[in-house]
């Protein structure tokens, strides 16, 4: 077991009645589940994503804490929240970290992989 290791895992939701596609406004939530799989107890300091639309404009977000939350997390613990993104394209994607300082002095990052958002049900 590792002693640094916080486990990002995302679910993603169209929100269609915040959208307004004939003016290329697509609203997505994106559910982040944040696990701390390490021995070491951790707290979120902040987070940068990186957020590209089907035009592969790039938009990058840093900032401190989630939601104005630094969840402390003990090893075992998780932390649940929502958030969202506006894009201009029906389909984009979004990757980033979480930055944490552990108790024992100790900043470490929890990638977050990858994720798509998509409006359902679009021949693309």
């Amino acid at each position: 077991m590792e002693k640094y290791d916080v486990v990002v895992s995302v679910r993603t939701e169209y929100i269609d009645q915040q959208s307004a596609p004939v003016d290329s406004r697509y609203v997505f939530a994106y559910h982040i589940s944040m696990t701390n799989c390490g021995t070491e107890a951790a707290k979120l300091q902040s987070r940068h994503w990186v957020v590209t639309n089907g035009n592969e404009q790039v938009q990058e977000i840093k900032g401190s804490g989630v939601i104005g939350e630094y969840p402390y997390l003990q090893p075992g613990e998780s932390f649940h929240y929502t958030s969202g993104t506006v894009l201009e394209t029906a389909v984009g994607s979004m990757h980033g970290s979480y930055q944490f300082l552990a108790d024992d002095g100790t900043e470490f990052d929890a990638p977050i992989k990858p994720f798509t958002l998509f409006v359902p049900n679009q021949v693309h």
